[in-house]
């Protein structure tokens, strides 16, 4: 906003950005990564799953509300914009329940139940449903080498398990996480849309503070508060620890999506699989031959993703501001 108080319209997106943002999105994959590795044993050292993505989802929100404030003081009118039309606000309690606090109990539930090889593959369909809403909602380019990315990256997790996760009765943990990753999806073109006129810092604190107290309340209602007041040290260490790397993400993806495409960006996301593997098999040990097939697709269409995401920025994005049309000059 400007001094006044009067919202700024929002500069024509660049070749730049779009790069900035391609780059934002492969460290946003990075971290997740590592997050889903470290999250593998958190989530075991607390006894409630629920308990304790309350706890990390919390610390993340401190983080993110604290870094937003002294942003904001630091430097008015930068990486801050107070939501002001019913739409914004709508749109922000969505993110909250959509991304910040339904799925993260599914989610954490249904992976203290499901192999985390399954848990991963079903995560990783997001850039699918992504697609099958970001096209006709958000009017998305997706070619030929997008196709091929999304099918190279799906059959390489596919290898990966051995094939596709059972969803019934045996697999009740993949279907929580299934259903977790529908309302992600969802959440991700909310998202994108409101990023249009909320800064993506904004974005990223309103989503997890507001997601946090619909967590706790959550926890009061079913009668489980006291173990999250009374988690143990080791506990709020681990939430600290996963709830820092939560904020990282969190912040990266949101700045990432606001500067290219909702299926560029998810797309490229899924190579978090190869971060996980690589540090399961540093940390644990474990061979990765058996995988090696289906690692190396993935890698292919992590590959093929990130083409297609740059040549989408090139064609759809001016070289610099002023050359879009009806751009102001600099």
């Amino acid at each position: 906003m400007d001094k006044e108080g009067h919202r700024m319209s929002r500069p024509v997106p660049t070749r730049r950005a779009a790069s900035y943002g391609l780059a934002l999105a492969f460290f946003a994959a990075l971290v997740s990564g590592v997050s889903v590795f470290v999250n593998s044993y958190g989530v075991k050292r607390v006894p409630n799953p629920t308990v304790y993505t309350t706890a990390k989802n919390l610390v993340a929100a401190v983080i993110l509300l604290g870094l937003l404030v002294v942003a904001s003081r630091a430097r008015p009118g930068e990486g801050w914009s107070r939501p002001s039309t019913r739409r914004e606000w709508t749109g922000l309690a969505a993110v909250a329940l959509l991304g910040g606090s339904i799925p993260f109990v599914l989610f954490f539930e249904g992976i203290a139940r499901a192999s985390s090889t399954d848990a991963q593959f079903v995560h990783k369909t997001l850039v699918v449903w992504v697609a099958l809403l970001a096209v006709p909602i958000l009017g998305e380019r997706v070619g030929g080498l997008h196709v091929a990315a999304v099918a190279l990256l799906v059959v390489g997790q596919a290898e990966i398990v051995g094939g596709i996760p059972t969803i019934g009765e045996s697999g009740r943990g993949e279907a929580m996480i299934l259903a977790a990753t529908l309302l992600w999806s969802v959440e991700v073109v909310v998202a994108k849309r409101l990023l249009t006129s909320v800064s993506p810092a904004t974005l990223a604190a309103a989503r997890m503070a507001a997601g946090s107290l619909v967590l706790v309340a959550w926890l009061g209602a079913t009668g489980r508060i006291d173990d999250l007041v009374g988690l143990s040290a080791s506990g709020w260490g681990w939430a600290a620890l996963t709830g820092t790397l939560l904020t990282l993400y969190v912040a990266t993806w949101y700045s990432a999506l606001a500067r290219a495409q909702a299926v560029d960006v998810t797309a490229v996301l899924m190579a978090a699989v190869l971060v996980t593997f690589a540090l399961d098999s540093v940390v644990n040990g474990r061979a990765l031959a058996p995988q090696r097939t289906g690692l190396l697709v993935i890698l292919a269409g992590s590959a093929v993703a990130g083409t297609a995401a740059w040549i989408t920025a090139r064609r759809a994005a001016p070289a610099e501001v002023g050359s879009a049309p009806g751009a102001a000059s600099p």
